[in-house]
């Protein structure tokens, strides 16, 4: 992991690509000094990689492809590539099919034995093993979400959006803006499958889309982001039965605002002070105060983002620098973090990058 001390880090950026897009997956320099990126690679050969991960201990990184159609099938696809670790440049390993359309999101358990991905539109999840080159073998398991929501066109089915496991390892956590659930399994990773947990779901209330959430590095405390609804949705967790209990629902837009906005992501500080999450339409992110008892949320306001559909952000593994990706206005916008009130402030650095949705981080050697 990155520390205050290192002077530049590596950003990986997931975009969409084709005509008036990106070309492929990003890769900028951070200069952790003083918060400018700098253009460093374009890896090219991937269609619209819209989300990334990282695995836990070897130099590999994973991404989607979110696109309805791949050999054949109604499926997408996601791509496995090796890390040079020394410059960060990634070389193609190879890619196989999601079993679902629209893959919107990538994870890698713990073990790093299988990465997990998320597949929109046909509301399902799948369990694809990494062998020990780094390459992605053939899904061992896909489970497919059932039921719907209230919303006539956002829900009319399942839309899996997140699959995450908590910091234990112990469970993995998905989201289904479809159906208003946090669905929960346990891993059987000797046979690479999801196993629905004994309580097997945390629910939002109805028409509120969870898409993305994010724990406490305590692990106590998990935030449920509601797409639809332009909410947090605070609940506890209970690490050792993978359950969760509702606490609190906030909106992450301003009082009176009247405009058309949705939720993207959402992300704690590595201190655990506070919570961000991100507006699409009033193009935001939005401040809250963890409290460290009871995990509850205090609003503290609103930064703008200096752009258009603030699809994602993230902050640096010091907690120095949160970097906004603005799809529409093709920009990622370093703001530097105020380490007494959390505020994200502009450093005036900002980098043209074409549709932006994804950013990771990585530490070269």
């Amino acid at each position: 992991m990155a520390t205050t001390t290192d002077q530049s880090l590596l950003v990986y950026v997931g975009t969409y690509t084709g005509p008036g897009r990106a070309e492929g997956i990003g890769l900028l320099r951070l200069d952790a000094t003083t918060g400018a990126l700098t253009g460093r690679d374009t890896v090219r050969g991937v269609e619209n990689p819209s989300f990334l991960a990282l695995h836990p201990q070897r130099p590999l990184l994973f991404a989607v492809e979110e696109i309805g159609s791949y050999q054949g099938m109604a499926s997408g696809a996601v791509s496995a590539f090796a890390i040079d670790p020394a410059s960060g440049g990634l070389r193609f390993l190879n890619r196989q099919a999601t079993h679902g359309a629209a893959p919107c999101y990538v994870s890698v358990e713990p073990s790093g034995r299988y990465v997990l991905v998320a597949n929109y539109t046909s509301g399902n999840v799948a369990v694809l093993p990494i062998g020990p080159d780094g390459s992605l073998g053939m899904a061992t398991h896909v489970v497919q979400h059932e039921g719907r929501g209230p919303h006539p066109r956002r829900q009319e089915g399942p839309h899996a959006h997140f699959i995450s496991p908590d910091p234990a390892g112990a469970f993995i956590l998905a989201c289904d803006l479809g159906i208003d659930k946090v669905l929960v399994y346990r891993l059987d990773r000797a046979a690479g499958r999801l196993v629905p947990n004994e309580v097997p779901y945390g629910q939002v209330a109805s028409g509120e889309g969870p898409r993305h959430l994010a724990f406490h590095p305590g692990g106590r405390f998990v935030y449920v982001l509601n797409e639809i609804g332009s909410s947090v949705s605070a609940f506890a967790y209970d690490g050792e039965r993978g359950t969760l209990t509702h606490r609190q629902t906030l909106s992450t837009l301003p009082p009176g605002f009247a405009g058309r906005s949705s939720c993207a992501q959402i992300v704690v500080h590595p201190s655990g002070r506070w919570l961000y999450a991100s507006n699409r339409g009033h193009d935001s992110i939005a401040l809250f105060a963890i409290d460290q008892e009871s995990g509850q949320l205090a609003p503290l306001g609103h930064e703008p983002t200096q752009g258009r559909t603030p699809r994602n952000f993230n902050i640096d593994p010091s907690g120095t620098y949160l970097l906004a990706a603005n799809q529409d206005s093709h920009t990622i916008v370093t703001f530097r973090i105020d380490q007494e009130s959390g505020r994200p402030v502009p450093t005036g650095h900002v980098a043209q990058t074409p549709a932006p949705v994804c950013l990771v981080f990585w530490a070269a050697g």
